[in-house]
């Protein structure tokens, strides 16, 4: 519920605080006084659209600060935790909204900025605005369908979820089918293309690693006499018979090293420590040797083989052209096969696939039209229920005679919300066709029509001892006693009392009648500026009026002087009758 509302610089309210309270608070004063204005402010909390032409002339910006207590509604406070605010420890959350003059907006929700949408969606659970604006909704055949609904209960609701839910992925499953057919002819042009690929390449079936390999292979053998001569005389500078200087000393590499091995074997017997250098010597020589016979061999291997380079050429051309289309290596070349056979798989599915999702779809829209059967079932006992109770309140609001007749009727096309189209129509007296509401109900009656399908909603909810159809935690009325008086006015009074019992309720009025039923009462007045004259524009302020003080307003508001011993007597009454009539 809204706990309270601090006003500063909007309108013609420079500085205000509302408090509000359970129950029914009325919100009454003279004409122009700025009572609407306090709803504005109610509004910009709510998320509604900024106007920096509301900022009070003079003024750099305006500023509507409120508390709501939110306990007990776990999707709020989940929302204002994502949003990164914080909820009191009492359970409630300040709201801080700013309009600056030349027009920007900023939104605060639980000490934290956030988006003027986030406030919205919060309101959404918490607060439920009736003014002329929500009247005209009441025309409209969705909003209409959406009364009903919540008139339904919890039972309807899951129907419904049950059904969107379908709804929903069979739309999935269209688009996709729509799209799998648009696009069969591309598909089927790249399935043939990746045949051809992979058919080519197994035709030259490329081994791993082979095109580096094939290159290597080339390029000793193209050069094989380069090879002999180059590894020929690595194999005499090891282990060759030239001797040094022309002498009988061997130049080899290995004779050297030996000739070095016994130098230094005689001079250990002299000095011990020189044994480890003589085994590393030796380790050299054991070396060298190997060396020289794996060069032996690699040049008694080497031979030129004309045939066996052709066939490496012929070969290399051959991944060559795969590396050209298909990759830069012939490693690329696999992958790219691999990931070819897994598309085409994926391609050659598409008709299974295609098969697979028709055929669900097919049982969705079975599914869907057992449950739209069904929910055209509950709408229809539904809605004589509903209009049952809105006529017993129609005739409660000074509108006896009068009923309401709620049509449902298969849709052109079924949508999300099921098969069904639903028009709530007024009978205004016995014998007279049924008008729609959007066409026929004057701004009065769609006022008491719409009180009246609140109160059934509210009173549904506490008859059967559940939350089914239980209404938010607030309601704001603004001006839903337009069009009425006398008696009808004490009966608005008189619902607006029963609505309050379950929920907050808020009510802009002009009517004594049906401010006499509030359980506080809050005046908004106005003067013509400071009196030194420091502030020429126009001042309303807010103040809540108990006991005499309140008298006088209900007085004012029945004969226009609250002074007077007729109207002031008049309001005791409307007082004592209020208590009695509840």
């Amino acid at each position: 519920m809204l706990e309270e509302i601090s006003i500063e610089n909007l309108g013609v309210i420079r500085s205000a605080r509302v408090p509000l309270h359970p129950g029914l608070t009325v919100i009454t004063g003279e004409t122009g006084a700025g009572k609407t204005m306090v709803l504005t402010g109610l509004g910009l909390l709510m998320g509604g659209k900024a106007d920096p032409s509301s900022v009070r002339p003079g003024a750099t910006g305006a500023v509507v600060e409120g508390r709501l207590r939110v306990s007990g509604r776990d999707a709020v406070g989940q929302r204002i935790d994502e949003a990164g605010g914080s909820v009191d420890d009492d359970g409630t959350v300040v709201v801080l909204r700013t309009v600056a003059a030349e027009g920007r907006s900023r939104a605060h929700l639980g000490g934290r900025s956030v988006p003027q949408g986030v406030l919205a969606e919060i309101a959404d659970d918490l607060v439920t605005v009736h003014g002329q604006a929500d009247q005209l909704r009441l025309r409209t055949p969705s909003h209409q369908r959406a009364a009903l609904d919540a008139f339904a209960g919890r039972a309807h609701a899951e129907l419904l979820d049950e059904y969107r839910a379908a709804w929903t992925e069979r739309s999935g499953l269209l688009e996709e089918i729509a799209d799998l057919t648009a696009r069969a002819q591309e598909r089927a042009r790249e399935a043939e293309l990746l045949r051809i690929g992979l058919t080519e390449i197994e035709r030259v079936d490329p081994q791993p690693g082979e095109d580096t390999e094939l290159t290597a292979l080339v390029a000793r053998l193209g050069n094989a006499e380069e090879l002999r001569l180059g590894a020929q005389a690595a194999h005499d500078a090891i282990v060759g018979d030239d001797a040094l200087d022309g002498g009988d000393v061997p130049g080899d590499a290995t004779s050297a090293v030996e000739r070095a091995r016994r130098a230094l074997e005689t001079a250990s017997h002299l000095d011990p420590s020189l044994a480890g250098l003589v085994e590393r010597i030796a380790g050299v020589g054991y070396v060298l040797a190997d060396i020289a016979t794996e060069v032996s061999g690699y040049v008694e291997d080497l031979q030129a083989d004309p045939g066996g380079l052709e066939q490496a050429h012929t070969r290399l051309a051959a991944l060559g052209g795969l590396t050209r289309t298909y990759g830069e290596t012939i490693d690329d070349v696999l992958a790219w096969a691999s990931d070819a056979g897994l598309r085409l798989l994926d391609l050659d599915d598409g008709g299974e696939r295609l098969r697979s999702m028709t055929e669900r779809a097919d049982e969705l829209t079975a599914l869907l039209s057992g449950l739209g059967a069904r929910i055209t079932a509950s709408r229809t006992a539904t809605g004589q229920r509903l209009a049952a109770a809105v006529t017993d309140e129609l005739a409660g609001l000074a509108m006896s005679g009068s009923s309401l007749v709620v049509d449902v009727v298969p849709a052109d096309e079924p949508g999300p919300w099921g098969a069904d189209l639903v028009t709530l129509s007024l009978v205004p007296h016995p014998g007279s066709p049924p008008r729609p509401l959007g066409k026929g109900a004057s701004g009065g009656e769609l006022s008491r029509v719409m009180l009246a399908i609140e109160v059934a909603l509210a009173t549904s909810g506490a008859d059967a001892g559940t939350d089914d159809a239980a209404p938010l935690p607030t309601f704001v009325f603004d001006e839903v006693d337009a069009g009425v008086g006398g008696r009808a006015a004490v009966e608005v009074g008189r619902r607006l009392a029963s609505l309050a019992r379950t929920a907050q309720v808020v009510v802009v009025t002009h009517l004594a009648q049906v401010a006499a039923f509030a359980d506080s009462q809050l005046v908004v007045t106005k003067s013509s500026g400071d009196a030194d004259g420091v502030d020429p524009v126009t001042v309303t302020g807010v103040r809540e009026v108990t006991g005499e003080d309140r008298v006088r307003e209900l007085a004012r508001m029945l004969s226009g002087q609250d002074e007077s011993d007729a109207a002031r007597q008049h309001a005791l009454e409307l007082l004592e009758s209020s208590v009695v009539g509840r």
